[in-house]
């Protein structure tokens, strides 16, 4: 691709998430973050915008996750505030749905418009993997998902499959069925803190971390590591 073109993808790229992030920062008030009565406020006012039309803000939330995703969105803010909104289930379903369309669309994106890019940056330290993924790319990806991306950052987790030219099928697929752990227990977290500040009066953390909203999903996530550390070693390390 002419260079001149990636330059001004790169750029026009870079505004949206720049005003995408504004728009967003700018809904709250940064002067009350240490104010607990705050975020009582918010949780009520969202509880009631959700409920007076739960399948417009599922649409809304599905819209907003696709595009946070293909700007390069970190995942866990995504999750933790679906199970906010929405509990764990939906929270888990609608999050699973759209993050897996968001890979999806940038995976589809950095193989149309940046993949020598991509290549260049990524292949050199996965070639290992590349004979591996051609052969069964589906069991390695969802593999690699179940991993947790191996501590690769959730952005570069979608776009390094470029390297691999898996099956869109498989790409999305391996992604719902490989996220659904560890959504789970993000929107775990996030409806057990929706509920701690529904029903506290005041901000205690040790009341946080010891509630069972909060500490049960935190173990669960803690043997999931030790999971993703053997997923890790038996199919990924020679």
């Amino acid at each position: 691709m002419n260079k001149n073109i990636k330059i001004a993808l790169g750029s026009i790229y870079l505004i949206i998430l720049i005003t995408f992030l504004y728009f967003l920062f700018s809904k709250f008030d940064i002067s009350r973050f240490n104010d607990f009565s705050y975020y009582k406020n918010i949780q009520t006012t969202v509880d009631e915008i959700i409920g007076k039309n739960l399948f417009f803000n599922l649409i809304s939330f599905f819209i907003f996750s696709v595009i946070w995703v293909m700007l390069l969105g970190f995942g866990s803010p995504i999750l933790i505030l679906s199970g906010i909104i929405f509990g764990k289930w939906i929270g888990t379903l609608i999050s699973l749905i759209s993050i897996s369309v968001g890979s999806l669309c940038l995976y589809i994106i950095g193989s149309y418009f940046f993949s020598d890019l991509i290549h260049k940056i990524l292949e050199n330290k996965f070639t290992k993997f590349i004979e591996r993924f051609q052969k069964n790319e589906f069991y390695y990806f969802l593999a690699f998902r179940a991993a947790g991306g191996l501590g690769i950052p959730f952005g570069f987790q979608n776009l390094l499959p470029v390297i691999f030219k898996i099956k869109k099928l498989n790409y999305f697929l391996a992604s719902l069925l490989g996220f659904i752990p560890h959504f789970f227990i993000w929107n775990a977290v996030g409806a057990g803190l929706n509920k701690f500040v529904k029903e506290s009066d005041k901000f205690s953390l040790l009341n946080l971390i010891t509630s069972e909203e909060i500490y049960f999903p935190m173990i669960i996530f803690v043997a999931l590591i030790i999971v993703s550390l053997i997923i890790r070693k038996k199919v990924f390390n020679d």
